[in-house]
């Protein structure tokens, strides 16, 4: 991931989240302004109403005071009022009139519309499509008052308002888009300083990522790439291992069977030479398992974590032992009078594990019996009474390619499978030489975890 796609293309992050932010702003402002609106559109017209109910209360006892006035004067003036309506002031700032109960209007304001108050005469507020009338009646005479209010006005002053929400929005809104956009690239550059880190990785460098000051969600990213890396490190550590473990144990036995077989054909194929050939033969397969062994061993492929019945397992193995003529009298098995113990792991590893070091105690344990023994609470115990090894040889029992016999079978690849398989399982390889309560030998425990 380059730069530009990072942080500057048309589908880039930065970009998504910059409309996407700028969409949701801008939708959540004009869903406010319309609150906004509502609510003023409200207070507005309470005001004004509450303006009229004012003015019209006031208006009207100066209105009777002066229709008191006219009923007292000469009878021209009482008919001239029939006829044309009076107004209150010179100079009305109000729109209003007085009508009686068979409404016919007493007072009016100056140039006063003919169809401003064309409602249905009645206490309370009414509209028609050009003004707001508010109507009151007087408690003992037959009279109304009537106060009138243009609707344009309450509009003129809606529509202020909702320009004055709407303009500062379309001017403020590309300064944002410009500002937020900057935010998205500079908050995300950092995803890009990771993609390149990562680009960086390859078959020579699987170092883990480093990058402090990653957010929570970025670091839990760079927590699965270092753990990915981890397994990628691994399998090719157990790869490269693989193939030094091969060109270090099947160079010989390869060069001894080439050889004998070279020699069985110069003198016509002899009994010895071809035998000797298989022998060679045997050794290579012997030490190609063994080497695959180790290989899922180091690699941890599909080890599972079930209850195994290490009873059971003991006498899995035991029982491909004494099928073998050589070795049936010279192995024991010993299980405990108890419950048999149940351990955490995989039944095919631990068989493995188990076999290898029969196999070993059979090896060098000269011609004496092989125990194995299954102790509580979770262990597997291989006992051998040979000569066993002094303490420094103890110490180098795992390593690979390390002999402590003239025996060319002796490669050394054996307890380091064991030791590979214990550690997956995060147990304990224990080594003694001798046994507890002998003389001489050599013992090595399992100590598993309790399912």
């Amino acid at each position: 991931m380059n730069m530009r796609l990072a942080l500057g293309g048309r589908d880039s992050l930065a970009g998504r989240l910059t409309r996407t932010l700028i969409l949701w702003v801008g939708g959540v402002w004009l869903v406010c302004v319309f609150a906004v609106v509502w609510y003023v559109d409200r207070e507005i017209n309470h005001n004004f109403d509450n303006e009229l109910v004012e003015v019209s209360h006031r208006m009207f006892d100066m209105a009777v005071q002066e229709l008191d006035k006219l009923q007292h004067a000469d009878p021209v003036q009482q008919r001239d009022l029939l006829i044309a309506p009076k107004q209150l002031f010179s100079e009305d700032a109000v729109i209003y009139q007085v009508v009686d109960l068979h409404e016919h209007v007493l007072l009016r304001s100056a140039e006063t519309p003919a169809d401003t108050f064309d409602v249905p005469l009645a206490a309370g507020f009414a509209n028609n499509p050009s003004w707001r009338i508010y109507t009151v009646r007087h408690p003992t005479l037959g009279l109304f008052f009537q106060v009138a209010d243009p609707l344009d006005e309450r509009r003129r002053a809606l529509n202020r308002t909702l320009f004055g929400l709407i303009i500062p929005l379309g001017a403020v809104l590309p300064l944002l888009a410009l500002v937020l956009r900057n935010v998205a690239r500079t908050e995300l550059r950092v995803l890009q300083q990771l993609a390149g880190e990562i680009e960086k990785r390859s078959g020579a460098d699987l170092s883990p990522i480093t990058l402090p000051g990653l957010p929570h969600e970025l670091r839990s990213v760079g927590d699965h790439v270092n753990r990915l890396l981890e397994r990628l490190s691994q399998s090719l550590d157990v790869e490269r291992a693989l193939a030094a473990n091969a060109a270090h144990e099947l160079r010989t036995p390869l060069a001894a069977a080439r050889l004998r077989l070279q020699t069985a054909l110069e003198h016509d194929l002899r009994r010895n030479d071809v035998q000797a050939a298989l022998d060679a033969l045997r050794i290579l397969s012997h030490r190609a398992e063994k080497l695959l062994q180790l290989s899922r061993a180091e690699s941890g492929a599909s080890l599972a974590r079930a209850p195994v019945d290490l009873v059971q397992l003991a006498g899995t193995v035991a029982q491909e032992f004494w099928q073998d003529a050589d070795t049936n009298e010279r192995l024991a098995l010993k299980v405990p009078d108890e419950a048999a113990p149940v351990a955490l792991g995989d039944v095919d590893a631990l068989a493995i594990a188990l076999r290898n070091l029969v196999e070993n105690g059979l090896r060098y344990g000269g011609t004496g019996r092989v125990v194995i023994e299954v102790l509580p609470p979770c262990t597997l115990a291989v006992r051998d009474f040979g000569a066993g090894v002094n303490a420094e040889q103890l110490l180098t029992l795992q390593q690979r390619h390390v002999r402590h016999s003239s025996d060319r079978a002796g490669y050394g690849l054996g307890l380091s499978i064991v030791g590979t398989i214990v550690e997956k399982h995060n147990a304990r390889l224990v080594l003694t030489s001798p046994p507890a309560g002998a003389a001489h030998g050599f013992e090595a425990r399992i100590v598993l975890q309790q399912a």
